[in-house]
């Protein structure tokens, strides 16, 4: 599972002009199931996404989590980023999962952050959404959670 986290002033997903998820200071996450993942996986990256420290401290060194900071999340569903793109000129994505496997486990995703106690928003998943954010630094990190990488 890949997630390619930013750390966002504020962001907002909208399908046919209308907005489905906005939030304040947190992380947008892009999210992209891949063939082979699982609920392991699902759980892992929300994990590192509620715990990862990519805000600033007193000192501004980045030292503290989303949970630390109590900002929010936006989690979009994108399965481009299961892209291979190591030979032509066109992606391939052959490595996604099934359209139904990657809803099921991006599902999973949204529930286990906000088991970790965070305020979730979404985009709609398989639809073609608009998304808009004001990234912060910027930083942006790509958090990976492969099957057998990890024990669950």
């Amino acid at each position: 599972m890949i997630g390619l986290l930013q750390r966002v002033s504020r962001a907002r997903v909208s399908v046919n002009g209308e907005t489905s998820g906005e939030i304040g200071r947190g992380l947008l996450v892009l999210a992209a199931v891949e063939r082979g993942d699982g609920d392991a996986q699902a759980r892992r990256l929300a994990e590192r996404i509620v715990g990862y420290r990519v805000f600033p401290d007193a000192g501004g060194r980045m030292n503290l989590s989303l949970k630390d900071v109590g900002g929010e999340l936006l989690l979009v569903s994108q399965f481009t980023l299961a892209a291979d793109t190591r030979k032509g000129t066109r992606p391939g994505f052959s490595k996604a999962a099934a359209p139904d496997v990657g809803r099921r486990l991006f599902d999973r995703l949204v529930a286990e952050s906000k088991a970790l106690g965070v305020r979730v928003a979404t985009g709609v998943y398989g639809a073609d959404m608009d998304v808009e954010l004001v990234n912060s630094g910027p930083v942006t990190i790509l958090l990976q959670a492969h099957p057998g990488a990890h024990p669950p």
